[in-house]
């Protein structure tokens, strides 16, 4: 599992998708680089992909350096 620095904290795919979901996730694949730039800063985004629930994969994005984050789910 990778692990990235966001908003100054070491995260985990499964931290990363809690700061997004606001609850912990069941499952959460590795962080990726997202190919795309914050939409409010311009810094660098990150993706996870991760199930809140059993029957429900969700897509995620958030910026290493801002609040902004946003879900397929949005």
């Amino acid at each position: 599992m990778s692990n990235r620095v966001v908003q100054g904290r070491m995260v985990t795919s499964e931290t990363l998708a809690e700061l997004i979901e606001g609850e912990r996730p069941m499952e959460a694949e590795p962080i990726e680089d997202a190919d795309r730039d914050c939409p409010e800063c311009g810094g660098n985004v990150l993706s996870v992909g991760y199930m809140p629930s059993v029957t429900e994969f969700v897509t995620a994005y958030k910026c290493q350096d801002c609040d902004w984050g946003e879900s397929d789910r949005d």
